[in-house]
């Protein structure tokens, strides 16, 4: 779990990988339940952040549901909803991959998938780090990986251990 430009995909399919267990991503559930990009959810009328919030909480009950053991990469708002914290904390080992909101900035832009940024990120994801750093660390309860001091093959690796 993480912020936006956290790596939670890219670093969550290579664990995945490793540990021999299926990847889901969230945003990619959602996505194939709505026949929607995340964009798009966002900017239809009647649909929203508050809708995509729905969804996103959907797929993550569905998720944590199954019987074989996965990894998922949860959208960066999950924590925003105390339901989905505690379903994460009782039904899942959570690893945060933190990084600042300066390193996360360099790392994404406002390409379809990040409708919440606009044309300058970095407010944007200093308001968001700002609001959603303690849920993180709640929810990940010390199971931390700072991304911004690992290559995507150094964060697999810090993740492996604490989840070994």
């Amino acid at each position: 779990m993480g912020m936006m430009g956290s790596g939670k995909t890219s670093v969550g399919r290579r664990v995945a990988e490793r540990l021999g267990r299926p990847f889901l991503d969230s945003d990619d559930q959602v996505e194939a339940r709505t026949g929607r990009t995340v964009r798009e959810i966002f900017e239809t009328e009647g649909l929203g952040e508050a809708a995509f919030r729905v969804l996103e909480a959907e797929a993550l009950v569905e998720a944590l549901a199954r019987p074989d053991p996965l990894v998922i990469a949860a959208a960066g708002g999950v924590v925003l909803d105390p339901a989905n914290r505690a379903r994460l904390m009782e039904s899942a080992t959570v690893v945060w991959l933190h990084a600042d909101p300066e390193v996360l900035a360099t790392r994404v832009t406002t390409g379809d998938h990040r409708p919440l940024l606009g044309d300058d990120p970095r407010p944007v994801l200093e308001r968001m780090y700002r609001q959603r750093r303690a849920l993180y660390e709640q929810v990940a309860q010390g199971r931390v990986v700072d991304v911004g001091m690992h290559s995507i093959d150094g964060a697999v690796e810090a993740v492996l251990e604490l989840v070994a």
